[in-house]
Parts: C-alpha cells; sequence; structure tokens
C-alpha cells in the first residue's frame, strides 16, 4: 500500500515537471510567435493582447497535458512518453493555427497582438490557439 502511494506521489512529480516544462515551451513559443520580449510586453507594458494569447497558450497547454495523463497507458513510461509527444504535438498545432490564422486576415497577426490598444483580432487568435489545442485533446482521447 506504502509502496503504491510512493509511486503514485512519484509519478505525480515526473508527470508535473514534464507540465511545467511544456508549459514553458507554450510561453516560448507564444514570444516566437509575437515581435519584442513577451515578457515586458505583459508584466512590464501590461498588453492586454498579448496577455490573452498567452492566456489561451497556456490553457491549451494544460488542457493537453490533462488529457494525456488521464487516458495515458497503465505503463507509466509510455504514459509519459504520450504525454511528451503530445504536448509537443500540440504547440505545433497551435504554431500552425497562428500562421495558418495570420495568412486569412490583413496585418501582420503578431504586431496587431503588440498593440497598446485592445484589439478584436487577439480574441480571435486566442480561440484559434485555444481550439487547436482542443482538437489535440479530442485525438488523444
Amino acid at each position: 500500500m506504502l509502496e503504491d502511494l510512493l509511486s503514485g506521489a512519484w509519478q505525480s512529480v515526473v508527470f508535473g515537471v514534464v507540465g511545467v516544462g511544456l508549459l514553458a515551451a507554450g510561453f516560448v513559443l507564444v514570444d516566437l510567435l509575437t515581435p519584442g520580449k513577451l515578457r515586458d510586453l505583459i508584466w512590464v507594458q501590461r498588453n492586454r493582447n498579448a496577455g490573452l494569447l498567452l492566456t489561451a497558450n497556456q490553457l491549451g497547454v494544460a488542457a493537453i497535458v490533462f488529457t494525456a495523463i488521464l487516458t495515458s497507458y497503465s505503463d507509466f513510461a509510455k504514459g509519459l512518453a504520450s504525454t511528451v509527444l503530445f504536448g509537443l504535438l500540440g504547440l505545433g498545432v497551435m504554431a500552425l493555427a497562428f500562421f495558418v490564422l495570420d495568412l486569412l486576415t490583413p496585418g501582420r497577426l503578431g504586431e496587431i497582438i503588440c498593440t497598446d490598444e485592445p484589439h478584436p483580432a487577439a480574441r480571435v487568435s486566442a480561440a484559434t490557439h485555444f481550439g487547436a489545442a482542443l482538437i489535440v485533446c479530442a485525438s488523444i482521447a
């Protein structure tokens, strides 16, 4: 009994570290998709557009990690591998969705996201980002 508890606790720590790593990768992805430094845009300039896009990204990554863990194999190593694989795949799909939306809309989406004035394109971009993550979640289940 105690051995099962300790094993479960250890697995939770490992999945947690992987999840935080994927969230960090999501932050880097949004930083690469938008001009300027994301840290400055959100925490210094208090840019709502960039904050909304990052929020959608982080929630999307968390949903993918949650779904991958929830549906993971009974074998810990396979479950961990699937979580990493689907997390990275999700980041790729979210980046693709950003680029496709950028192609379909006027202007440069990254530049629009970085403007100080709240812009409806930020909401559309955030929804597209999160929607792409939900598509990956559905493919896992």
